[in-house]
């Protein structure tokens, strides 16, 4: 079936688009375009481009809430092949100013769950690379 329309952006709502695109911009590559201050895009090198838009009294999901503040989605990145690898950029996000949402089960899943500085679920997520 044809596409009605084409891909284009992920849009993050945020109170600011500068500091959320910078954070986004360390985890996955890439480097900001911010000319304006109020919407800011961010291409992620082999990724999805990603928009950061200024949202007055934005209010932050409450995972794993969907009954209130219902506007959620998550990012997955793919932290690596290897426990050790997940653990390194575990350290290096937090470093950043993300914080845990879920460390319950972590053996018996092959992500972990966080929350970018203004409370956005995102995943790191263990991946298998096959030749």
């Amino acid at each position: 079936m044809p596409a009605v329309a084409r891909f284009r952006s992920v849009v993050v709502d945020c109170p600011d688009p500068r500091e959320l695109a910078r954070f986004y911009a360390q985890v996955g590559g890439g480097t900001p375009e911010d000319d304006d201050p109020d919407w800011v895009v961010l291409r992620i090198p082999d990724g999805p481009r990603l928009a950061f838009q200024r949202s007055p009294g934005y209010t932050p999901p409450e995972w794993p809430r969907a009954d209130r503040n219902a506007q959620q989605f998550h990012l997955d990145f793919d932290g690596g092949s290897t426990w050790e690898e997940i653990d390194a950029a575990e350290e290096r996000v937090l470093a950043l100013g993300a914080r845990v949402l879920d460390r319950e089960d972590y053996e018996k899943k092959d992500f972990r769950v966080y929350a970018d500085p203004v409370g956005h679920p995102f995943c790191l997520c263990r991946i298998e690379h096959t030749a």
